[in-house]
């Protein structure tokens, strides 16, 4: 059964204010973690086609997969910023703003005026987050970074793969988890002001994808300068330990066995492939001996898993404590019942209409994220302006003069997106 669903509650960042700059992923990462848990968070786009990643597909009923997966919860307002209004505008809003997360080139917020020495003088109580591809002060700082790039530089596709076929992994990590790691530094730094422990302008976040991944390397990176030995891509299993891998059953499907030490690697060769020669065999004995001779114990593995079915490799591992996974594709995954049966999907407004969404990772008792809409382009503008106390003639005036966008004309009863109230910082 479901479980049952919590009545809506204020989360731990009600009354948290967020200004974006964002494209792509990671800033937006980043700023849909922090609405998640309850802050409010403005999207400043331009005018002409906003966020590029709106336009990376259109497979979400007309709208692309990026864009709706880490915008959803946020208010689109269109401002032109290369304008001395918008740039007004954007102070304006700064005024009221707690945090500003941006990822835009290197350079752009220096331009702008909005680097964080500026805002040290003229909003000293926003704290400013910068995410860029390869931090200050380096011969590769000035370069554009996107995931694929920064995960080829900072060695992640030289182990990720098989030999002579490196591999990027599929989900943007770089990406993600930078956004991610700038969404913990914004939470230390909100806690460390709660707690008056911030008592002149608030410090300022900067992180870099580069930074990131090499920390993401650790253990390659360790391995490599302790052993002077370049690990080789090993496809589905691991450098580290083994036997550890993917095997074919009998009915064409894919089972996932690992081990992570010698108590398992003997329950695993006695109790699940009833081999106790290889249990009882000298270079299997320790993990180094198991490492390198992978390919013995592969073989012995798979030819067991080949002579049965998946549900009987699962139903023995499991009996014998030896962990196991089924290898699945994204269409198996989206209809998987242990997410349906922990009640993990909900629907998430578009202006297209709804679409399902997953909940954000933590589990947190008593609340539940708002799941905003994802917002059609330049929806929120007039709202926000008229927050700041703009009549309508002058919103009309600022949008004549092209310093806003076009008055939104989409599609409005889905996109009901009053979680938050007001919000911000008076």
């Amino acid at each position: 059964m479901p479980n049952p669903r919590p009545a809506a509650t204020p989360g731990p960042l009600e009354g948290v204010t967020v200004l974006a700059l964002e494209q792509a992923v990671s800033a937006p990462l980043c700023t849909r973690t922090l609405g998640d848990l309850g802050a409010r968070v403005i999207k400043v786009e331009n005018p002409d086609g906003g966020d590029f990643a709106r336009h990376y597909d259109d497979v979400v009923k007309g709208q692309a997969a990026h864009f709706v997966w880490v915008n959803r919860g946020k208010e689109s307002v269109t401002i032109d910023l290369k304008t001395d209004a918008g740039l007004d505008l954007l102070h304006r809003l700064l005024d009221r703003a707690d945090v500003l997360v941006s990822n835009l080139t290197p350079g752009t917020t220096a331009r702008l005026g909005i680097a964080p020495d500026d805002l040290t003088h003229r909003h000293p109580h926003v704290i400013p987050v910068e995410i860029d591809g390869y931090g200050r002060g380096g011969p590769l700082s000035h370069k554009r970074a996107y995931d694929l790039l920064v995960q080829a530089e900072s060695g992640v596709c030289s182990i990720t793969g098989h030999p002579g076929a490196p591999a990027k992994p599929g989900p943007p990590v770089a990406d993600a988890c930078t956004g991610l790691y700038a969404a913990i530094s914004v939470l230390s730094l909100l806690y460390a002001a709660g707690k008056g422990r911030l008592p002149g302008p608030a410090p300022s976040v900067a992180v870099s994808l580069f930074d990131t991944m090499t920390e993401l390397m650790g253990y390659a990176l360790t391995y490599t300068r302790h052993s002077g030995l370049e690990p080789d891509p090993i496809g589905m299993s691991s450098p580290a330990v083994a036997p550890y891998g993917a095997y074919r059953t009998a009915d064409g499907q894919t089972v996932v066995l690992g081990t992570t030490n010698d108590r398992e690697w003997q329950r695993l060769a006695r109790e699940l492939i009833d081999r106790p020669d290889l249990a009882d065999d000298e270079r299997f004995r320790t993990n180094p001996g198991r490492v390198a001779h992978r390919d013995l114990l592969d073989a012995a593995i798979g030819a067991w898993c080949a002579g049965r079915d998946l549900a009987t490799v699962q139903s023995r591992a499991d009996a014998t404590g030896i962990g196991n996974s089924r290898f699945n594709t994204p269409s198996y995954v989206n209809a998987h019942p242990h997410l349906a049966a922990r009640d993990r999907w909900r629907p998430v407004e578009t202006p297209a209409g709804p679409v399902p969404a997953l909940l954000p990772p933590p589990v947190i008792s008593g609340f539940e994220a708002p799941m905003g809409a994802v917002p059609g382009l330049g929806r929120h503008t007039d709202a926000v302006l008229a927050e700041l106390g703009l009549s309508t003639e002058e919103i009309g005036a600022l949008r004549a003069q092209g310093a806003i966008g076009p008055a939104y004309e989409g599609y409005e009863a889905s996109e009901v997106h009053d979680v938050h109230g007001e919000g911000g910082t008076s």
